[in-house]
């Protein structure tokens, strides 16, 4: 197998123990706004959830909603923010710190990056559990634990049900060049793929762009019979890649929204991988809830893991309703 670089133009806790996108409106707060504070939901206990975030992207909202319901379960108050410069969000650590909060959930997308504001958090004494990335160092810098889907492990299923699909010469769509979780997906998928699999880094921030680049790829390389985006609203610009391109590839997808599940029943999207971001949110704060009422630390300081999940056209239609009411 071959693999290179293409760069582009550019549930309750106990139910998840069984057990790093598409976009629409997910609102940031700066650190400078409200001294990193977010609207909080109210409750005995205040958590703050600190996340590498962009604005505008589903996925994250779902994580903001599992966080806030946990929120209203507990009666606790959840303070969320989020910036993915990793400097701006070592910041809204900091604040959180300072505004001395029951505990911190927070995702590493950066790990380095916030290294040193999430070791000074728990060295004040405020426990901290990271979701969603930064899993391999979680344990290192101090936090109870991790919430999220190990992307190794996710890769390497994705990359066996490529080969199942009877995929052969897939492109791995990587969204944001240097995020760690992303290459590790694609690392991983075409490490267990049988076929040949080749990385092509776009411009995430912008759509048209990621439809143009993907476009002009499959124009140009009539062999190409799969796209595998890392993130829903990426899988949606890749459809419309290939319809426009003529292209007889077919669509496969890293996470979920409520436009990726009408996609795999219509037919133009094959699976979709879902670690369940109201999950990571949800368990996030429930981690640290039980740990503030009761010392608990879930999973004995190893990973909880809320994925992988496959969606296909067997199950699309039964998630439709959550993803409805913004929960998958």
């Amino acid at each position: 197998m071959k693999k290179r670089i293409l760069a582009g133009l550019g549930i309750t806790a106990a139910a998840v123990l069984l057990a790093g996108c598409s976009g629409t409106g997910q609102e940031t707060t700066s650190p400078d706004d409200d001294g990193g504070a977010g609207a909080p939901s109210g409750g005995d206990h205040t958590y703050a959830v600190v996340t590498h975030a962009p604005p505008g992207d589903a996925f994250w909202d779902r994580i903001k909603s599992g966080a806030e319901q946990a929120g209203v379960d507990y009666d606790a108050t959840i303070v969320y923010n989020g910036d993915p410069d990793p400097a701006l969000q070592s910041q809204l650590i900091d604040n959180a710190v300072a505004q001395e909060v029951d505990g911190i959930v927070v995702s590493m997308a950066n790990p380095e990056g916030v290294k040193t504001s999430v070791e000074a958090a728990v060295a004040a004494g405020v426990p901290v559990v990271t979701i969603n990335a930064g899993m391999e160092e979680s344990a290192e810098y101090g936090a109870l634990t991790h919430i999220g889907q190990s992307e190794s492990v996710a890769g390497a299923a994705v990359g066996e049900r490529l080969s199942e699909e009877g995929f052969e010469n897939v492109i791995c769509v990587i969204q944001e060049a240097g995020h760690v979780g992303l290459e590790e997906r694609c690392s991983s998928a075409g490490g267990a793929f049988s076929g040949e699999m080749d990385n092509i880094i776009v411009d995430g921030r912008n759509d048209a762009e990621v439809k143009n680049t993907l476009r002009a790829k499959l124009q140009s390389d009539d062999s190409i019979d799969g796209v595998l985006t890392l993130g829903g609203q990426y899988a949606i610009d890749a459809v419309g890649a290939v319809e426009e391109s003529g292209s007889a590839a077919r669509v496969a997808t890293f996470d979920l929204s409520s436009d990726v599940l009408t996609e795999i029943e219509d037919g133009r999207v094959v699976f979709a991988v879902d670690q369940q971001p109201f999950v990571q949110g949800y368990v996030g704060v429930t981690s640290l809830y039980l740990n503030t009422i009761n010392g608990n630390v879930l999973g004995g300081g190893q990973p909880v893991y809320s994925g992988p999940a496959f969606v296909t056209a067997e199950n699309a239609e039964a998630i439709s309703e959550f993803a409805a009411n913004g929960t998958r």
